[in-house]
């Protein structure tokens, strides 16, 4: 399908076409936001300006502009634009407008292959564009919200410039929503509307760097107001609160924004910074994001960057996590939070995270020798002749209830895995095992 056989912009204002998509910028110096991809003098602009553009893939959060962008390459280039759903394409009509394109290259007009949310195309789809990619039968175009170096095939990857978008600012979408209300043309400019103070910086701040849903919120209630007797509709902030509900949060639970978002909690926590900690937190919960996945991660956090200089942080994750199961949302959110900040005002330890990784390696990378006899039990009267238990030292019949018998492997005899730090209940650990060390270096002099 040609971009140039699509309605134009003025026939859409007295159709049903969404405001979003009536005030798509036609030209490249109406496009906003993006300034250092398509700001004057920049790389991507001026191939677009040179007509030099290869095939490409726009990575960016929901609402910046990267299906703008592609048509306004299209459009710049005089190119066909075809753009493609993930959800409602497959390999059949891949291959069928792969062999309309690769005729429009034999009659000298370039088609440019649009793919709206590519990462939720398979490999066997994204496979299928690779040979007409390689041939230049298409300049392909790819949109996604996820990361492309976990979401799209390495090879079609390697045929691609990815360009990283940025979400909009407050202020730019704050200006395009001023833009939408002046123009009588393609926006709300012939709706009479008169919004309260401050109702347009609240849609900027609510939409959080997407456009579209700006446009959709300003738009929801353009309609949802009542005109008076002189047609005149009053956008006012209790119109405003009905119709936002709750803010726009960029999420996805499987996507890069999940597992950015527990990042930020988690070194948060690590660094012992509360507000931090109970702001990431509190995004999470407020974008959707399931409480007990939160819940198994503070307890994680508990056991890897706290440790035993503050045992009881253990406890207090598994209480908020059956507290948050029990009570459920949104009221158990709360001990969630509460755990949060107990976890980030503890004392910081380690100690058991890189002792525990220790021994994993020594595992992995020495022979697995088997238990020492003195530390079997003799079961059997056959396990007693072969010398299961003998020289087997009970610590409680000593007075200091310690001996200096090795329980490890001969061949890590000596080996320290757990090397406590001075923080919070460990600083007492290091003394006592110190202590014991002492004891155990004693009695083996006594004995020589």
């Amino acid at each position: 399908m040609s971009l140039f056989a699509q309605p134009e912009p003025e026939d859409h204002a007295a159709g049903p076409v969404p405001l979003a998509e009536r005030m798509r910028p036609r030209t490249l110096d109406e496009s906003v936001g993006q300034e250092g991809l398509l700001g004057p003098g920049k790389p991507l602009r001026v191939q677009i300006e040179r007509d030099e553009m290869g095939s490409m893939i726009l990575w960016g959060p929901p609402g910046c502009g990267k299906t703008t962008l592609a048509r306004l390459i299209a459009r710049q280039t005089h190119s066909e634009f075809v753009a493609f759903s993930a959800v409602l394409s497959g390999i059949r009509e891949i291959k069928d407008v792969m062999t309309a394109a690769e005729r429009a290259r034999r009659g000298g007009k370039r088609t440019i292959v649009f793919i709206d949310e590519v990462h939720r195309f398979n490999k066997a789809q994204q496979d299928a564009f690779l040979p007409h990619v390689e041939a230049g039968n298409i300049t392909f175009i790819g949109a996604t919200t996820e990361n492309p170096s976990f979401e799209v095939i390495a090879p079609l990857l390697s045929r691609t410039r990815v360009y990283a978008l940025e979400a909009l600012s407050t202020e730019q979408i704050g200006g395009l929503l001023r833009r939408a209300l002046g123009d009588s043309e393609r926006g709300l400019g012939n709706e009479k509307l008169a919004l309260a103070e401050g109702v347009v910086e609240r849609i900027a701040i609510f939409a959080n760097g997407d456009a579209r849903a700006a446009y959709n919120t300003l738009e929801a209630m353009a309609r949802a107001a009542a005109p008076d007797a002189e047609g005149r509709r009053a956008i006012t902030e209790e119109l405003l609160s009905q119709t936002l509900q709750r803010k726009f949060l960029q999420y996805d639970k499987s996507g890069e924004e999940h597992f950015n978002l527990i990042s930020a909690l988690h070194k948060s926590v690590r660094n012992s910074d509360a507000d931090a900690s109970l702001y990431w937190l509190a995004r999470m919960l407020e974008s959707g994001e399931d409480p007990l996945y939160i819940a198994r991660r503070l307890v994680r956090m508990a056991s890897e960057d706290i440790g035993l200089a503050d045992p009881a942080a253990l406890g207090i994750t598994v209480a908020a996590m059956q507290a948050a199961d029990f009570v459920g949302v949104p009221e158990g959110n709360l001990a969630l939070a509460e755990a949060a900040v107990y976890l980030a005002l503890a004392p910081k330890s380690n100690a058991l995270y890189t002792g525990y990784g220790q021994v994993q390696s020594d595992i992995a990378e020495t022979v697995s020798e088997p238990v020492p006899l003195h530390l079997r039990n003799a079961v059997t009267g056959l396990m007693k002749h072969q010398g299961y238990g003998r020289g087997y030292q009970y610590a409680h019949n000593d007075a200091e209830k310690i001996t200096d018998m090795s329980c490890l492997p001969e061949s890590l005899s000596g080996r320290q895995y757990y090397l406590p730090t001075d923080q919070g209940l460990e600083q007492r650990l290091r003394a006592r095992m110190e202590e014991i060390r002492q004891i155990r270096a004693r009695r083996k002099s006594e004995k020589s």
